[in-house]
C-alpha cells in the first residue's frame, strides 16, 4: 500500500527541493508569507520529514499549504539548498489528486482558478484579459481600474496593443492553430484531466454545502472568515 508520504516523495518537485534540513529557520525568516499568515515553512518542512501520514493528511486538509506565494525566497537563503516553496507544491499536488483541497477556505479557491484562469487558457490562449477582470467582482483595482475597464478600447489604442484583433502585439487575439496545439498539451500532458479533477471535487463539495455550482465559485472567489492573519 503506498502511504501518503510515498506518495509525496516520489514527486518531482520534493525529489528536487528536499535535502537534508536542519530546521535552522532561515526559511522562515526570509519567507514574506510568514509575516502575513499562519504559515511557517520550517514546520512544513519538518512536518513532512516525520512520515506520519496521520500528521500530513491534515496538513493536506488545511490552509496552510495554499497560503504561500512561490516567491523561492527560502531557495535563495537555505544553507543546505532546501526549497520549502517546491515541497509546498508537491503538497498542494497531493491535496488536490486526493480531492481534500476543498476541506480549506483557501483550497477551495482551486475552483475559481480552474474556471477563470483554466477555463481562459483553453478558450483564448490567455489566463487574464481586462474584460474578465470586472470591477464589481474586484472592488481592490479601485476607480481608476473601473475607468480603464469602461473605456479599455479606447485605452489599449493609445498603448498600441492589438487588443482583440489579428496579428502580432501585445493583448492579440491568439489563432486557432495556436490554441488548438495549446489544447493538444494539455491533452497529452494530462491537464486536461488535472483541471476536471478539480471541477470534480469542487461540485462534489459544493454539494455537500448545499450550494449550485455559481454560488459555490462565488464563495470560493469572495468569502475570507478573517482567520488566515499572521501571530
Amino acid at each position: 500500500m503506498t502511504t501518503l508520504s510515498d506518495s509525496l516523495k516520489a514527486d518531482i518537485h520534493f525529489i528536487e527541493s528536499m535535502n537534508s534540513c536542519m530546521n535552522c529557520g532561515v526559511c522562515t525568516a526570509i519567507c514574506p508569507s510568514a509575516e502575513f499568515y499562519n504559515y511557517d515553512p520550517r514546520i512544513i518542512v519538518d512536518t513532512v520529514q516525520r512520515n506520519d501520514d496521520e500528521v500530513l493528511e491534515t496538513l493536506l486538509k488545511s490552509d496552510t499549504i495554499w497560503y504561500c506565494g512561490e516567491c523561492m525566497s527560502c531557495k535563495t537563503r537555505c544553507p543546505r539548498c532546501n526549497t520549502p516553496g517546491g515541497i509546498i507544491m508537491a503538497l498542494r499536488k497531493l491535496s488536490q489528486e486526493k480531492g481534500w483541497f476543498t476541506e480549506s477556505e483557501k483550497g477551495r479557491q482551486q475552483f475559481a482558478l480552474k474556471r477563470v484562469l483554466g477555463n481562459n487558457i483553453l478558450a483564448y490562449g490567455y489566463c487574464v484579459t481586462p474584460d474578465i477582470v470586472k470591477p464589481e467582482m474586484h472592488p481592490e483595482q479601485g476607480p481608476i481600474w473601473e475607468w480603464i475597464y469602461h473605456h479599455r478600447d479606447e485605452v489599449y489604442e493609445k498603448v498600441h496593443s492589438n487588443y482583440h484583433r489579428s496579428g502580432a502585439g501585445a493583448l492579440r487575439q491568439v489563432d486557432d492553430e495556436s490554441l488548438n496545439e495549446l489544447r493538444q498539451i494539455f491533452e497529452v500532458t494530462g491537464g486536461n484531466e488535472f483541471m476536471a479533477k478539480i471541477e470534480t471535487y469542487s461540485i462534489q463539495k459544493a454539494e455537500e454545502m448545499g450550494m449550485d455550482s455559481e454560488s459555490y465559485f462565488l464563495h470560493t472567489y469572495m468569502d475570507n472568515n478573517g482567520q488566515h492573519g499572521g501571530k
